[in-house]
């Protein structure tokens, strides 16, 4: 019984090309052990120079006008209650309330059923005249 190693026709002694690269990869792991052991442990703490003792009195602080602003499924702006005839009126209101300081916060609250053009146009008038603060409310409406 005889075991063939290589071609049937192959001459004893023929060198293989293939290049054995078991050696290559041995070095390379010992390399990447080496490394991973040399390279220093991180520490995961922020130091922050943190204020010691109570925080100082605060004086004159003035909490901010807010302004609720509904439209309604046809369109017509109601402002804190008061229902506003065109948009130059809203428009005029916008400016005075952009003025301020503290500048007031624009709660805007769209009816379900109102059309996107009638918002964006509060929207865009708001943002135009100087208003920064607003926010939408009353979106728990829309969620079914």
């Amino acid at each position: 019984m005889g075991m063939s190693v290589g071609p049937a026709n192959a001459e004893e002694g023929n060198v293989t090309p293939e290049m054995n690269t078991t050696p290559l990869i041995d070095v390379m792991l010992v390399l990447l052990v080496m490394l991973i052991i040399t390279i220093p442990v991180q520490t995961h703490a922020v130091k922050l120079d943190m204020p010691a003792g109570p925080p100082p009195p605060q004086t004159n602080v003035v909490e901010p006008e807010v302004i609720t602003i509904e439209v309604d499924f046809d369109g017509t702006v109601i402002w804190n209650g008061t229902v506003l005839n065109s948009r130059e009126e809203m428009e005029q209101q916008m400016q005075l309330k952009a003025a301020q300081q503290p500048q007031p916060e624009v709660h805007l609250r769209p009816n379900k059923l109102v059309k996107y053009k009638y918002v964006a146009a509060v929207l865009a008038s708001a943002q135009r005249l100087g208003l920064n603060k607003i926010g939408m409310v009353g979106n728990e409406q829309f969620m079914d």
